[in-house]
This record gives structure tokens, sequence and C-alpha cells, in this order.
């Protein structure tokens, strides 16, 4: 893994966090419980930080970076990541705050300053344009993305189900090193 220091900080790693050795990892990231970080993965936390919560995934090629504190915006954009979070392969979250249980399906944009509340899916190559707020308990599509449908009860379990089963793989991975 490579996991390099920005400006004297350095990413730092939860128990049982697994990254694998192609991922790039820069400066104030902080990785809760096992977390998993698969192949090509690039994540930035240079000019503000990244957080990302026990039990998600971030999976092959997906990109995690932020926005730089401003004179209209002090604080800039950090990117914040909830517990049992699936982010699917190649994805692209940028400056943005995530809840718990949300799957983002592959090839998916999210901009700055966009809200994602518990319990969502955000469609595969959908595009979520900056401020907005998907609300809990729905499918999300297109871009820009629109609330589709209610998710059901089957979909709710999965989301769950997903992270449970990438701490299991990543244990398998663990296991191999």
């Amino acid at each position: 893994m490579t996991l390099r220091t920005y400006k004297g900080i350095a990413p730092k790693l939860g128990a049982g966090v697994y990254i694998d050795a192609s991922s790039v990892l820069v400066g104030d990231i902080e990785l809760a419980a096992d977390v998993s970080i698969w192949p090509l993965v690039a994540a930035r936390g240079d000019v503000n930080y990244i957080r990302i919560g026990a039990r998600t995934n971030i999976q092959d090629g997906s990109v995690l970076h932020l926005s730089r504190p401003s004179k209209g915006k002090p604080a800039g954009s950090p990117l914040i990541i909830g517990e049992d979070v699936t982010v699917g392969h190649k994805v692209m979250l940028h400056g943005c705050t995530l809840g718990n249980r949300i799957l983002i399906g592959m090839g998916a944009i999210v901009m700055d300053d966009v809200i994602v509340e518990d319990d969502v899916i955000i469609g595969a190559g959908s595009l979520v344009p900056p401020g907005k707020r998907l609300a809990s308990g729905y499918l999300y599509v297109g871009s820009p993305a629109k609330q589709a449908r209610a998710l059901t009860e089957a979909e709710f379990a999965f989301l769950k189900e997903s992270a449970v089963n990438y701490v299991q793989l990543k244990d398998e991975y663990l296991a191999e090193v």
C-alpha cells in the first residue's frame, strides 16, 4: 500500500483495515475499523480532510477528493463517508457527506456539498450535482440524479449485507498477506 504524508499529516488506519498495494492515500485521511480500499483507489486528503466510517468499502478505481477552504466557504468541502457504505467501481466522490448504509453504483459522481442521508442507493452512472440533498430511503438515478422510487425491504437489507460481504472479503485478503 502507498500511504503518503502531506504537510506532516499521514493517513490514520483503524483496526482491521485493508488497503490494496496499488492504491494511494495522501494526507489527512482517517479510516475507521474494517474499512477496505480496493485496487487503484486514489484518495487525497491534501487541501481538506477525508473521514471514512467503519465497514465501508471503496472499490476499484474510485477517486476521493475534496475542496479547499476559500473566502466564500471558510471550511471548504471535506469528504465524510459514514458506516457500512459500499462505493462501487470507478466512483468519484468530491467534497460530499455520505450517511450510513449507502450503495453508490459503478461510475457514479457525487459532487461538492452533496448530503446523502442514511439508507440510500445511487444508481450506476448517476451524477449528483453540487449542493443536492438525497433523502433517506430512496433510489436515485440519472444525470442529474433524481429520486426514482422508495427502496424495497430487500434493498434495505442488502445495504447492510453488502458491507458485511466486503468485511469478509477483506479479511480473506488480509489472511493471505
